[in-house]
């Protein structure tokens, strides 16, 4: 279940980018049941529809949507138009990346910079736009979803890498943040099981590596769920993380 404590998010003028399945879905019915203003951003417009009658059934106060690939766009200028519409974001959480990507740790800088960008700068290049009206305005919330992987710099290594540099912007541009009223953090999932997931899918197959990973590397014995991650989400939205700042947050079932 979401977290359902008042966070005082009623009203608050809510981007969500990745908005469509798995964590970003789920991020979004945690703001629904808070009673927010929702933008979100995703790929599949019949995706996003889905949300949207979700989302308006479980108690957004608004729901609007933009149909956007982040990786094929100018970032900055989307972000820019993201403005101009909808006004200054009170929260921004960037649920963008993933770990489907060159596997190749020779690879060359091509595949290094998709990785990096897909999990890390596209975001960036947005938060140089989002940001500054916020700093303005004196409050921000800027929530990066990174991974568990950050840390444990275990699995792929691109993705690993691109997500250990994610938390590291978020360390130091939360802490040249941190006095302007702006929170910059970032949510780091374990392994989160959902429908059509790598690990939903290996569990439908029943593969015998997912009972060897929960027992060689959840503690908890289970994998997370997109509700779980977007309990973290929301506190991290709310004024309640006013002394939070430049945080690397993992939710992560004590991964070992």
């Amino acid at each position: 279940m979401v977290l359902c404590m008042d966070l005082g998010l009623k009203n608050k003028n809510v981007l969500i980018v990745g908005a469509s399945k798995g964590i970003g879905r789920g991020i979004v019915k945690g703001f629904a049941e808070e009673s927010a203003k929702i933008v979100a951003i995703a790929r599949s417009e019949e995706l996003l529809k889905e949300v949207e009658s979700e989302a308006l059934q479980s108690g957004a106060s608004s729901f609007a949507y933009e149909v956007k690939d982040i990786m094929e766009c100018d970032t900055q200028s989307f972000a820019d138009e993201l403005l101009q519409k909808y006004g200054v974001f009170d929260v921004v959480v960037h649920n963008v990346g993933g770990s489907l990507i060159s596997r190749d740790h020779l690879g060359g800088a091509d595949d290094w910079n998709y990785a990096l960008k897909f999990n890390a700068v596209a975001a960036i290049d947005m938060n140089s736009r989002l940001i500054p009206p916020m700093i303005e305005r004196g409050y921000g919330r800027v929530i990066h979803i990174s991974s568990i992987s950050a840390i444990m710099l275990r699995g792929n290594p691109l993705y690993a890498s691109a997500k250990a540099f994610l938390n590291a912007y978020v360390t130091t541009v939360g802490r040249q943040l941190a006095p302007t009223g702006v929170v910059l953090c970032s949510v780091m999932p374990g392994a989160v099981a959902f429908e059509g997931s790598y690990w939903d899918k290996s569990i439908k197959a029943g593969e015998p590596k997912v009972e060897d990973f929960l027992r060689h590397h959840q503690a908890v014995n289970r994998f997370g769920t997109p509700e779980e991650i977007a309990n973290a989400v929301l506190f991290m939205a709310s004024d309640k993380s006013s002394f939070m700042q430049a945080t690397n947050i993992p939710v992560d079932g004590a991964n070992m």
